[in-house]
């Protein structure tokens, strides 16, 4: 039984964590990183331990995302993700933010209706301590990008492969291979840009197709299996700690090898990001 008993109303620090000493991760300096060229860091946190130690070590943003459903739940897809699991798991990992931005996913179903649900079920997120919310999909998604927006609420967009689309893209797939499926993609990248998304996740794309749209695009890139030449990567934490059982994605390493600690395995990934040495796309076949 742990004897560490955090005052009322502190931030909970994990008893193994450094307390963070670093300046808040905000909008500007995320801006900033991408105009001076330093890589942005993320991973995914979803709860107030992992969320302690993850901002201790650096990461730069915390993503809670759907994928919950499958890393956590056990499920086989993000799709059972409601909103009260994504503010629970948001609530857990806020009490627990340091420096670090928080980044909080709108689940299926939260956002397709109409812009007035999206913009319901937003406000919910940043009560529960988000400072950012995100979606997926391009063309629909441009109009409630907006109006989020408009309303106060910073908005990462997410193009590629899109989780909560996985059975109409046909599974888990590379997206945007051929000339027309890129050209869509850049399009809504622009569309996206133009609504006021701030942040853009790239998932499972060409390197060279992810390196035109972070060119293009005005704001931040995030990829993740879409190549280096982005301006940030995001992983989930149970996959690049090898916790998630099964075969993992191509893209991912595992960051425990060879480490002497989660701590240490997360500092890793920090400094390969920042410094470019992750991805590795020569590994890992980004062109196909």
């Amino acid at each position: 039984m742990s004897n560490h008993h955090p005052s009322a109303g502190a931030p909970y620090v994990h008893p193994g964590a450094t307390v963070p000493t670093r300046k808040p991760v905000t909008l500007h300096r995320l801006r900033a990183m991408r105009e001076a060229g330093e890589n942005v860091a993320i991973l995914t946190a979803y709860d107030a331990s992992s969320a302690a130690l993850l901002d201790a070590a650096g990461v730069d943003c915390l993503l809670v995302g759907d994928s919950l459903g499958m890393v956590v739940q056990g499920r086989d897809s993000t799709l059972p993700v409601t909103m009260e699991h994504m503010v629970y798991h948001t609530t857990c990992v806020a009490r627990a933010r340091g420096a670090a931005w928080l980044i909080a996913d709108l689940p299926f179903g939260s956002y397709h209706e109409s812009v007035e649900q999206a913009v319901r079920n937003a406000a919910t997120l940043m009560r529960a301590g988000a400072q950012m919310v995100k979606l997926e999909g391009g063309g629909w998604t441009a109009p409630i990008v907006r109006a989020l927006v408009e309303r106060g609420i910073p908005v990462c967009a997410h193009l590629g492969l899109t989780p909560q689309s996985v059975h109409a893209l046909g599974g888990y797939r590379i997206q945007g291979r051929d000339a027309p499926a890129a050209a869509q993609l850049r399009a809504h990248a622009r569309e996206l840009d133009d609504a006021g998304a701030t942040m853009l996740v790239l998932e499972l794309m060409p390197s060279n197709l992810a390196a035109d749209v972070s060119t293009e695009f005005s704001g931040i890139t995030i990829g993740i299996g879409a190549g280096r030449r982005t301006h940030g990567q995001v992983l989930v934490l149970n996959d690049m700690l090898a916790l998630t059982p099964g075969a993992k994605p191509r893209f991912v390493r595992n960051f425990m090898a060879g480490a002497s600690s989660i701590a240490d395995a997360v500092s890793t990934y920090v400094r390969d990001v920042k410094s470019g040495a992750f991805p590795d796309e020569s590994l890992h076949g980004y062109e196909a």
